[in-house]
């Protein structure tokens, strides 16, 4: 059966996932928005691990489509990861 999902990337455990990151998170990471070709299995620790490799995840959460996520969560078909940094209000 053909795959109509356009960001199809080979294969159906492959997807094409946007990464945001806010705040502290974007200055650490370099970039506000990336896409990037992830495996369905992969957590979002994984994928930090592998686009930078010496980020220290201690103060920040991960979201998976809006959603706060787990750090061991398998990204699945998320279409969106975000980086968040602690926020201090007033």
């Amino acid at each position: 059966m053909p795959c109509s999902d356009s960001t199809h990337t080979g294969s159906m455990d492959e997807s094409e996932i946007t990464l945001l990151a806010f705040a502290s998170a974007r200055e650490n990471l370099g970039f506000s928005t990336r896409s990037l070709a992830v495996n369905r299995a992969e957590t979002p620790l994984d994928i930090l691990r592998r686009i930078a490799p010496d980020a220290n995840i201690e103060n920040l959460r991960v979201a998976l489509d809006c959603e706060f996520s787990d750090w061991h969560t398998p990204v699945g078909h998320a279409r969106e990861l975000a980086f968040i940094p602690p926020v201090s209000g007033g």
